[in-house]
């Protein structure tokens, strides 16, 4: 021991020698040798935090507008290879929501507040529209919604404009359910409410058809120790009159019984009567559509169809294949037959995990991006391979 004891105080008299070294060297350092050099950021490492939204100006898809959770809204001009920050001069970075009038893509529409209600979820202060393509904006109203989740702009008339609100996920919030304005943004009608604990879960639109929505309505809670998803409340609706009726669809429409959860909603572009669901219930399972939302059928339970839909249910179809459908969760994966059967396309490692945001191009459907946790990825060969957006 006492050997032992000897070598401890020997090395630390060697290290104490040792740190008074650069000390000494350091006062004699001839800063002139370092004039040529200069700084640059070595950290924190590339990584852009949870993406929210994505739309691309369907006229010039190197058009990208990405909206993140706690970062601001962000474009790039040049299919993500540079970037610019649109929103770091308004009151709050916290957006949940973006959508382009393709056909005048100056006016673009920002929800703040995201819809994935986690303990870490980032809450907003109303809708904002721009006018000249970000440079500017505006708020719109709906500032006490706390988080939009979606935003659907009809598409001939730009004054009309839905917003999906989910509301606040820590306590009764009376501001949730769908908003409708037809003057712009000037004033807004609540046209689907169901409870103070009932927001949107998800909200899609009938390509061919502006007055179909479909609406997913989620009741759920949470406190600093809990989450509970699901409810009474919980339901899917189709209006057919932009939001004048609600079709409520139920148990005896094909869909669960008891209460329901989270669900992700996505109609096929290319064949509209199809519309696919990916359902939270006792027995999580993906459910399918062939009459334009009215009827529905479960096709699956797959597990690689999705995990945690408290933070994560959404699905996409693809825009020229209504039988090849994506499901974004911790991970990503595809379905070619229907929704039958799931592979799963991103893993943990390559693409950062988490994933929430989705795009296909209309024309071209090897064209994708994807938002996650982590940032954002694109490809351009069908999901085969991803390029991660460092900057």
């Amino acid at each position: 021991m006492h050997k032992t004891l000897l070598r401890y105080v020997a090395l630390w008299c060697l290290a104490v020698c040792l740190a008074g070294i650069p000390l000494t060297q350091a006062q004699q350092l001839d800063m002139d040798l370092l004039k040529a050099m200069k700084p640059r950021s070595i950290g924190p490492a590339g990584m852009s935090g949870r993406v929210t939204g994505i739309d691309v100006v369907l006229s010039n898809p190197d058009i990208i507008y990405v909206a993140t959770a706690s970062g601001g809204l962000w474009r790039s001009t040049s299919g993500g290879t540079d970037w610019q920050p649109l929103f770091d001069k308004e009151r709050l970075l916290n957006i949940g929501s973006v959508a382009i009038y393709q056909k005048n893509p100056d006016i673009i529409w920002a929800g703040t507040g995201e819809g994935n209600p986690r303990n870490s979820q980032s809450s907003g202060a109303g809708i904002y529209r721009s006018i000249d393509g970000g440079r500017s904006w505006q708020l719109m109203g709906l500032e006490k919604t706390r988080n939009i989740h979606r935003i659907v702009i009809h598409p001939d008339n730009p004054d009309v404009v839905y917003a999906g609100v989910q509301g606040s996920a820590w306590g009764d919030h009376s501001q949730r359910g769908v908003y409708k304005t037809t003057n712009g943004g000037k004033t807004w009608k609540k046209i689907l409410y169901i409870n103070q604990r009932t927001g949107v879960a998800d909200m899609v639109v009938d390509p061919t058809n502006p007055d179909k929505l479909i609406v997913a309505m989620w009741e759920f809670r949470r406190w600093p120790w809990f989450f509970k998803s699901g409810g009474k409340g919980s339901g899917l609706y189709v209006t057919v009159d932009g939001g004048k009726t609600w079709n409520q669809r139920t148990a005896d429409h094909g869909l669960p019984k008891g209460d329901l959860g989270r669900m992700g909603l996505a109609i096929a572009p290319s064949k509209p009567n199809v519309v696919y669901a990916l359902v939270e219930a006792k027995k999580n399972g993906v459910y399918k559509s062939t009459d334009g939302g009215y009827k529905w059928a479960k096709i699956s339970e797959d597990a690689n169809a999705g995990n945690r839909p408290f933070y994560y249910a959404d699905i996409f179809v693809d825009p020229k294949n209504e039988n090849r459908v994506y499901s974004l969760w911790s991970m990503v994966s595809r379905s070619e037959d229907g929704g039958k059967n799931w592979k799963i396309i991103i893993l943990y490692s390559g693409v950062h995990p988490d994933h929430h945001a989705f795009w296909v191009h209309p024309e071209d459907p090897d064209y994708i991006i994807e938002g996650n946790d982590g940032g954002l990825a694109i490809s351009r060969d069908g999901a085969k391979t991803w390029r991660f957006i460092e900057n």
